[in-house]
Parts: structure tokens; C-alpha cells; sequence
């Protein structure tokens, strides 16, 4: 950011710390042990850009998830045009999930579509058996809970919860403002 930059008020929003998703397992054995068992499942959500350039792209990311036969990717785009790559590994295997997740990240980043990286998801069970993710910000560097409920609602009491659990394990945004509903995202139903 160069001086004309500062005195005129722009600021260019930090890079996004794809390794802090390192800190997700040890997040989730604390989550776990609060009652927040990890599903296994997670997701990278971006913007399609050009189509045929980014499928390249995500077609090598599948290549790769894939060469563990124990990991499924799946490619979906939700009604808003944003593109979510679902990663499920069984056992609730949150070290491969997030290794996973980072090389989607990664390779998107590398073949010059980090701008268009929103966000990224890894799931847990509420103790009463409902969705709830911990969402990785692009643009902050930072997560939040998402807990949603039947008729487009959100259990914030267990979204403060999560974010008690797990300021400890990882950056927590602290503005609620950004703590951004996600409805149809992946593994985010909430009927129920």
C-alpha cells in the first residue's frame, strides 16, 4: 500500500494464512471434548471466474484429494454462483481434511484465483446432532461458528459456545458482523 493509498483511506485487505487451517485438528479435540464431535466433511467455496481455466484447476485438486482412496470430492454451485469443492474423509479424519482443504486452497491461490476464495468450512455435530461448521475467512485470516437451525435461523447460543472452545486453537473473528450466514452450503442443512 503506497502513501497516496493511506492518505486517501484504501486499504488492501491482509493475505489470506492458509496454514492457520493447521490449527483446525487441534481445535477439533477440543471441540470434541465439548461436545462438538468433528464430521469429517469441509469445503472451499470461490467465485467461478473464467469456467473452463478454474475447472482445470479444480479437476487436478480432485486428482490429487483423490490418489487416498479413503477421500470423496464433490463439486457443487449454490444459488448465489459460488462454487463449493466438498472434501468427506471418513473417520472424522480432520488432520486429512485440512490438508485436503489446504491444497484446494493452495492450488487455487497459485493458479491465481485467491481473490475469488471466499471461504472454507470444516464441520461438526452440535451435542444435539445438528450441523455446525467452523468457517475460515479468506480475506480476514480469520474463523467463526455457523450453527443454523430449521427456517433460516442460527443457534447462537452454540455459535458463542464453538467460539469459546476454540479461541484457543485459532484466530477467532472478533467483528459479528462477519460472521456471515451460510445457508445451503455443504453439509450445512439445517432441517431439522
Amino acid at each position: 500500500m503506497g502513501w497516496l493509498d493511506s492518505l486517501l483511506g484504501r486499504s488492501k485487505p491482509p493475505q489470506a494464512d492458509l496454514d492457520v487451517l493447521f490449527g483446525l485438528p487441534q481445535a477439533s479435540i477440543t471441540l470434541q471434548a465439548g461436545g462438538f464431535p468433528a464430521t469429517g466433511q469441509g469445503a472451499v467455496c470461490f467465485r467461478d471466474v473464467d469456467g473452463v481455466r478454474d475447472d482445470a484447476v479444480i479437476d487436478g485438486v480432485k486428482e490429487v484429494i483423490t490418489t487416498d482412496a479413503a477421500a470423496s470430492v464433490s463439486l457443487s454451485t449454490d444459488p448465489h454462483g459460488y462454487r463449493w469443492l466438498s472434501v468427506t474423509r471418513p473417520g472424522a479424519d480432520v488432520t486429512g481434511l485440512v490438508t485436503d482443504l489446504h491444497a484446494a486452497n493452495s492450488s487455487l491461490v497459485d493458479a491465481g484465483y485467491g481473490p475469488s476464495l471466499l471461504c472454507s468450512t470444516v464441520l461438526f455435530a452440535t451435542p444435539a446432532g445438528g450441523p455446525a461448521a467452523l468457517v475460515y475467512l479468506f480475506k480476514q485470516g480469520t474463523f467463526y461458528p455457523f450453527v443454523p437451525l430449521a427456517g433460516q435461523r442460527r443457534d447462537n447460543a452454540a455459535e458463542l459456545q464453538l467460539r469459546g472452545l476454540a479461541e484457543g486453537d485459532v484466530p477467532i473473528e472478533g467483528t459479528l458482523e462477519r460472521w456471515l450466514a451460510l445457508w445451503g452450503a455443504p453439509g450445512l442443512d439445517s432441517a431439522r
